[in-house]
C-alpha cells in the first residue's frame, strides 16, 4: 500500500482562466478540510464522491483568503489513481496557483514527481504498463490520426492482443512442464510439430504488430523533415508557406537563418516535423558555421530531405556538395522561384535523380504548395500506413520487446530442429513470454518504470 499522499499543480504553467492543484493519496480529506473553507462548512470525507464544492482556499496560520475554489472530490476506488483524490480549482495564474499548492504542502502533502499519479495508477493496478504510456501519447498528439491511435492503446487495445499471445505461449509452457514433472502420468504430448505451428503461428501474430511500428513512429513523432540548401533558395518561405504564417525571417540577405526552426505540420493525419536549417555554404562568420554544421548533423537523422534549388540562378558548387550529401537519403529536390526566368540547366537535375524525387514549384503559389503537400503524404501514406489498423506499435520500447520475444520464439524452433529436450524449448518460450509482459509492465524492472514515468509532466 502506498502511505504518502502527493500533490501537484496538473495545469499549464501561466497565466489562464483555471488553475488545478490535484491530491491522491490516504489522507486528502485531512489535508484539504482545513483549509477549505466551504458555504456549506461540510466534511469532504462525508460527501458524495464525484462531486464539487464552491468555498475558498485559506491560509491556515493567517486565515486570510487565498482564492475562491471548486473543489472537486473523487473517492477510492473508482479514480483515476485508484486511491482517494481531490482537485482544487482555483483561479488561474502563477501567483494564486503556487499559493494554493504551497498550503497543502504545508498541510503534509508531498510534492508529486513527475508522472507519479499516472505511475500509481498503474501501480494500483487499473492500468498497465502501455496504457500508461498511451497517456503520454494522447497528451503529445500531433493530429487526429495519432490521437485516435493513442486512445485506442490507453482503451486497452495493444494490452489486449499481447495479452492473447501471452496466453497461448503461457497454454503450451504449461503442457510441456506438466509432461516433464509429471511422467507418471498419461499427459497427451504435443509432439514437437504441432507446438512447431503454434510457435510459427505466434511469430506470425508478432510480426503483425512489427509490420506497424514504422507507421507508428510517424504517427507518434512525425516525419522529420529537413528543409536544406545553399542560402537564399527559399527555405524559410517554404516553411512560411507550408505553416500557413510568417513562422521564419525571409530576406534578400544570405545567411538569414542561423540556427534551425522546427515546427509541425497536419498533411491527412500524418504529422510532419518540419525543420528549416541554415543554408549550407562556406563561411568565416562562426555564428553562421555554428548552424552549418548543425544543418549537416540533421540531414544525417532525418527521415525526408527536401531539398531546395534556384531555378533562376545556375548550379554552384554548394548545390553539387548538398546534392552530394543527400545522395542516399529519401529525398524531394524542389525546384523553386518558377516564377522567376529560369537560368539552371533542369536536364542536369533530371539526370540524376528520378522524375519521383523532383518538383517544380514557387513557394509563393498556394497551388504549388498544395501540390507539394500531396506530393509528401503520397510518400509517407501509400502502402505505409493503414488507415484501417486498429493497433499499431509506437512506442520503441514495444518494438524492441517484440523483437526479442521474436528471437526467443525463433530459437525455439532451432530447438524443435536439432530435437534437443523439451526442457530446452521451455527455457526459450519462458523468455519470449517475459519480453512481451515488459510491454504491459507484468514483467519489467523497477528502474525501467521509473524511466519511463519520468519522461511525464509534473501533474499527470
Amino acid at each position: 500500500m502506498i502511505e504518502d499522499t502527493i500533490a501537484a499543480i496538473s495545469t499549464p504553467p501561466g497565466t489562464g482562466g483555471i488553475g488545478i492543484i490535484r491530491l491522491s493519496g490516504k489522507d486528502v480529506f485531512s489535508i484539504v478540510n482545513p483549509i477549505f473553507r466551504g458555504k456549506k462548512n461540510q466534511d469532504l470525507s462525508k460527501v458524495r464522491s464525484h462531486t464539487i464544492h464552491y468555498g475558498y482556499i485559506i491560509d491556515k496560520e493567517s486565515k486570510k483568503t487565498i482564492d475562491e475554489v471548486l473543489v472537486m472530490v473523487m473517492k477510492a476506488p473508482n479514480t483515476y489513481t485508484k486511491e482517494d483524490i481531490v482537485e482544487i480549482n482555483c483561479h488561474g495564474g502563477i501567483v494564486s496557483v503556487r499559493k494554493v499548492l504551497e498550503q497543502v504542502l504545508k498541510m503534509g502533502a508531498r510534492l508529486a514527481e513527475p508522472g507519479e499519479f499516472t505511475k500509481r495508477a498503474f501501480l494500483n493496478g487499473r492500468i498497465d504498463l502501455s496504457q500508461a504510456e498511451a497517456v503520454i501519447d494522447i497528451i503529445e498528439a500531433k493530429t487526429d490520426m495519432s490521437l485516435s491511435t493513442a486512445m485506442d492503446q490507453l482503451e486497452g487495445s495493444l494490452s489486449h492482443r499481447i495479452g492473447e499471445i501471452r496466453e497461448e505461449l503461457l497454454e503450451i509452457m504449461a503442457h510441456i512442464e506438466a509432461a516433464i514433472d509429471y511422467p507418471e502420468y498419461d499427459i497427451e504430448e504435443l509432439g514437437y510439430d504441432r507446438v512447431r505451428k503454434r510457435i510459427e503461428e505466434i511469430r506470425a501474430n508478432i510480426h503483425r504488430l512489427l509490420d506497424t511500428a514504422d507507421s507508428g513512429k510517424i504517427l507518434r513523432e512525425g516525419v522529420k523533415t529537413a528543409i536544406v540548401g545553399k542560402p537564399n533558395v527559399g527555405k524559410s518561405s517554404l516553411l512560411n508557406a507550408l505553416l500557413r504564417e510568417q513562422r521564419a525571417i525571409v530576406t534578400n540577405i544570405p545567411g538569414t537563418t542561423r540556427d534551425v526552426l522546427e515546427e509541425y505540420i497536419n498533411i491527412s493525419g500524418v504529422p510532419f516535423k518540419l525543420i528549416d536549417t541554415a543554408g549550407i555554404r562556406e563561411t568565416e562568420d562562426v555564428v553562421e558555421q555554428i548552424g552549418v554544421n548543425r544543418s549537416k548533423e540533421i540531414i544525417e537523422s532525418a527521415d525526408l530531405i527536401i531539398m531546395i534549388l534556384d531555378l533562376s540562378t545556375s548550379l554552384t558548387e554548394e548545390d553539387m556538395y548538398i546534392m552530394n550529401l543527400i545522395e542516399n537519403k529519401k529525398k524531394l529536390v524542389l525546384l523553386n522561384k518558377t516564377d522567376l526566368p529560369a537560368k539552371l540547366d533542369k536536364n542536369e537535375i533530371y539526370n540524376r535523380f528520378t522524375q519521383n524525387e523532383i518538383l517544380e514549384i514557387s513557394a509563393k503559389n498556394r497551388e504549388d504548395i498544395e501540390r507539394l503537400e500531396e506530393t509528401l503524404k503520397e510518400m509517407f501514406m501509400t502502402g505505409k500506413i493503414n488507415m484501417e489498423e486498429s493497433i499499431m506499435i509506437t512506442n520503441l520500447r514495444h518494438k524492441d520487446a517484440l523483437i526479442k520475444a521474436d528471437e526467443c520464439l525463433k530459437d525455439a524452433l532451432s530447438t524443435i530442429d536439432m530435437e534437443m529436450p523439451e526442457d530446452c524449448l521451455s527455457i526459450d518460450l519462458t523468455n519470449a513470454y517475459k519480453y512481451l509482459g515488459e510491454i504491459t509492465g507484468e514483467s519489467v524492472q523497477d528502474d525501467l518504470i521509473q524511466k519511463i514515468f519520468s519522461q511525464f509532466c509534473l501533474g499527470k
